[in-house]
């Protein structure tokens, strides 16, 4: 598929791509390139090919859910401005 000159300004517009004018013919055929790869590759039969989630047949490794830190709430509310039945209070931030 071949671009002319105007397809690659109305582009170039439609993208807000500022292009000079003896930088449209690289890009013509550059994007002429783009869509005829495009093209071939909607001729090749993909009927009988599985998609895939991921190109390699890894398993995700995941470990043992454990605690690790230990339970400090009481250390930290007890440094708190203000904490009642549990919960830290904080002044009233919407009207």
């Amino acid at each position: 598929m071949s671009l002319s000159k105007t397809d690659v300004e109305k582009i170039a517009h439609l993208a807000r791509i500022a292009l000079s004018a003896e930088d449209i013919p690289r890009y013509a055929e550059n994007l002429s390139n783009i869509l005829d790869l495009a093209e071939q590759m909607k001729q090749i039969d993909t009927a009988h090919i599985t998609p895939m989630a991921h190109p390699l047949e890894a398993v995700a490794r995941l470990r043992e859910d454990v605690v690790t830190a230990p339970d400090q709430r009481a250390a930290f509310q007890a440094i708190a401005p203000q904490v009642e039945a549990g919960l830290y209070l904080v002044p009233k931030v919407i009207e």
